[in-house]
């Protein structure tokens, strides 16, 4: 009995086994998911946090690498300042302005023949904020006359000043930053009409977007909409990459989330508005609609229009395809369908979108923009920055970079180099082609950098023949040989022996230089063989006072480079740049005071706080009396010596000084002169060292007086130190003379180096006045 039972039992607790163990698999299974879930769910919790941490992080912190923004100087507007109305067009040209017939906003200028209007926009200057202004200007004989502001006389006014490029980060990325108030309401209106209509309604995805284009993008059985919101691309550029793939998409969503859970609509807008990319200008990148909108129109994005807004806002989808300066029509008819758009949205009216298609797209031509126009000025401002900070900051901390450039002087000078070099290859053909020049101009009265030209090609980013073209200077190097000798007892009348001469050098060579036109000249004044430019007497000078003497001096009108004494250094030999010889000119030009060439007047923080100044400079460094007498000489330069072309073009009583140089074979042509206010270097030569069909006077010259002319710079005016005293003298002899005597002419001497001898012309005797020579040669070159 038992027995049976105990077998029942069995079969019953067999086949109940058989029958519970697929439950306890698929509860097993049940509890792997659940467990799998609650991971994932953690894993995903884990990493959302992760994402939130990472998103309000680089969102709440530094956004952007901002590249250092490089200025050139304000343009002060003052009653008297040497400003003609032309000079007035040209600046507000390179800064955007719009010329109109009735100025009323910022950014716009109307002009008659003697009169101007203009609505200036303001700027945040280190030293303060210079609010807009509506000013009425008149001109009149190449001054501004007369300044006034709402019916009263104005003092002092600044524009703006011009922003000539920057220093990028490495991906070469450039934006100007704009606050989202400061956006103007068209923009905002074309960007989300056209880009995500439910911005201000969902939450970071739109799932009603994103079924509108899987229905389009089914209908058309290709990919034409996607689904993303303005959110959604913002984190796509912000924090992702471009790759079309799954992961990024799916990436992209809960990011999206996170940042519209955090942030207010106008936070995420502001920084969409600043990193979108919308173009491309070369290697540099174009993000953000306040870059945008000066690359395509010149003007600030407050001053945009309507259909300005609209086009800007149509680029988005496609920078590059819908590029309005190379391809118009695809542009136009993106911009139209965007103001369409907002017609149908209610967002504009009939009239308002009808005015708006017919207006052109005013796309400003690349040339005319002033950004990146001066390479060879910001090479040299940018290793100077280098001297004083990290690569990386000037890079990515938004420095604010002050400087000297006047785009005016810039523009004048840009001129007179091209159309010089087409003449001069128009005149000497075959002899003069591949010709290269460069130019150098500053303010001798402060050392300031007004301009700089790397080149024949002024907007070419390559070889700075300003800074690193190192060329035999020629004559230049005279003026220091003269100067040398009137520091040791040489006087202005002193006699030079200009016979031929022969010098063995050490090594078994010999030395023989010749005058240009081959001849010797026999006994001549110092004054007169430095402005013939006389090779033999300068040698035989030379080499008189010293191979060491003359070296000195260099050093004291400040070069500082090596420098090998050897005899040919007396002609010029010696090698130097354009912005070497200008810094030696300058201390000539500033009555020996040494003062180093400056391009950078300040740089400021993001914020506009100082972080460093870069002040005027000054040592004397040779005596006022011995440069007098050399300025004095290198006036005769231009008034009967090499130099004598340019008052053909310019008026006499410009006073200028100056030195003609020309190397060895005529593979140099140079000029290096002086003014009031304006000092300019110029060199012209070929970059394969071949020789050139012209000198230094037939050359370099030529360029030199076309920018003065344009320039119309202040006569220089050198009134006589102390020490100096004016003694009239015979000019054949240099014996002390009367200025009834033919032949007699008013030289300056140091005070004790009058002449001994004085030549007998016949007339009565009559009292000294050399204390105070009252002639007319006085009257041009000491006015007091």
């Amino acid at each position: 009995m038992s027995k049976k039972r105990t077998s029942a039992n069995k079969a019953t607790t067999t086949k109940r086994g058989k029958k519970s163990q697929p439950r306890s698999r698929w509860r097993a299974l049940g509890v792997f998911l659940l467990k799998l879930s609650f991971l994932g769910a953690v894993m995903a919790a884990i990493g959302l946090v992760y994402l939130d941490a990472q998103i309000r992080e680089k969102f709440e912190g530094k956004r952007w690498a901002l590249p250092a923004k490089v200025y050139a100087r304000p343009l002060e507007l003052y009653p008297g300042a040497q400003l003609s109305i032309q000079d007035l067009k040209l600046e507000l040209k390179g800064l955007g302005y719009k010329f109109v017939r009735s100025a009323k906003e910022p950014g716009q200028a109307e002009f008659s023949k003697t009169r101007a209007r203009l609505v200036t926009r303001g700027f945040e200057f280190p030293d303060g904020s210079e609010s807009s202004r509506n000013l009425q200007l008149s001109f009149a004989g190449g001054q501004l006359s007369g300044m006034k502001e709402g019916g009263r006389a104005a003092h002092l006014a600044r524009l703006e000043p011009v922003l000539i490029g920057g220093i990028y980060p490495q991906n070469n990325e450039d934006r100007d930053l704009v606050r989202i108030e400061n956006v103007p309401a068209d923009l905002v209106r074309a960007l989300v009409a056209i880009e995500d209509r439910d911005y201000y309604t969902h939450f970071g995805v739109s799932p009603k977007g994103i079924a509108r284009a899987m229905w389009v993008n089914i209908k058309a059985k290709r990919f034409v909409q996607g689904g993303s919101t303005l959110t959604q691309q913002l984190i796509k550029n912000f924090y992702l990459t471009s790759d079309r793939t799954l992961a990024r998409k799916l990436m992209e969503m809960p990011m999206a989330v996170l940042l519209d859970f955090h942030y207010s609509k106008d936070e995420i807008l502001e920084a969409y508005l600043n990193e979108v990319y919308l173009g491309q200008e070369g290697n540099r990148a174009i993000h953000g609609f306040g870059l945008a909108s000066q690359y395509f129109f010149g003007q600030p994005l407050a001053e945009i229009k309507l259909h300005q807004a609209a086009l800007l806002a149509g680029l988005v989808k496609g920078p590059s395809y819908y590029d309005p300066r190379r391809h118009p029509e695809r542009a136009k008819k993106r911009r139209d369908l965007v103001l369409r758009v907002l017609r149908d949205m209610g967002h504009i009216d009939a009239a308002q979108y009808g005015q708006a298609v017919k207006a052109p797209l005013g796309i400003v031509k690349q040339k005319s923009l002033l950004k990146g126009a001066y390479p060879a000025y910001l090479d040299v401002v940018k290793r100077q920055l280098r001297e004083n900070y990290h690569e990386e900051d000037l890079r990515s901390e938004g420095l604010r970079v002050f400087t000297s450039l006047d785009p005016i002087s810039q523009a004048k000078a840009e001129k007179a180099m091209v159309a010089g070099l087409k003449k001069l290859e128009q005149r000497y053909g075959k002899r003069a082609t591949s010709l290269e020049g460069s130019m150098v101009v500053t303010d001798p009265q402060t050392g300031e950098v007004l301009s700089i030209i790397g080149g024949r090609s002024t907007r070419y980013e390559g070889f700075n023949r300003a800074v690193d073209a190192v060329r035999p200077i020629g004559s230049l190097v005279k003026p220091a040989v003269y100067l040398a000798a009137l520091q040791r007892g040489y006087s202005l009348v002193s006699p030079l022996q200009d016979e031929a001469l022969r010098v063995e050098m050490a090594n078994g060579q010999v030395w023989e230089p010749q005058n240009f036109d081959r001849k010797a000249h026999g006994a001549v004044p110092l004054h007169r063989a430095l402005a013939k430019s006389y090779n033999l007497s300068t040698a035989s000078l030379g080499l008189d006072i010293g191979l060491d003497s003359v070296i000195d001096t260099l050093r004291d009108l400040g070069v500082d480079r090596p420098i090998d004494p050897y005899p040919s250094l007396l002609l010029g030999a010696q090698g130097m740049s354009p912005v070497e010889v200008a810094g030696m000119y300058q201390t000539i030009a500033a009555n020996g005071f040494q003062m180093p060439l400056r391009v950078i007047r300040m740089v400021t923080d993001s914020y506009g706080q100082e972080l460093s100044r870069y002040p005027f400079q000054v040592q004397q460094t040779v005596p006022g009396e011995d440069i007098h007498l050399l300025q004095y000489a290198m006036q005769e330069v231009a008034r009967e010596g090499t130099a004598r072309y340019m008052y053909s073009q310019l008026p006499s009583s410009l006073n200028a000084a100056g030195k003609t140089g020309t190397s060895n074979d005529q593979r140099d042509s140079w000029f290096a002169g002086f003014t009031g206010n304006r000092l300019a270097v110029v060199w012209l030569g070929r970059d394969d060292n071949k020789p050139l069909p012209f000198t230094g006077s037939g050359g370099a010259l030529r360029v030199w007086t076309a920018f003065m002319k344009a320039e119309k710079p202040t006569p220089f005016l050198a009134p006589a130190p102390e020490g100096i005293d004016y003694l009239w003298v015979d000019d054949e002899t240099g014996y002390l003379s009367d200025e009834r005597c033919q032949g007699a002419i008013q030289v300056p001497f140091k005070r004790g180096d009058r002449p001994e001898y004085r030549v007998d012309c016949g007339l009565e005797p009559v009292e000294n006045k050399a204390s105070e020579p009252l002639d007319w040669f006085r009257q041009w070159f000491r006015q007091e």
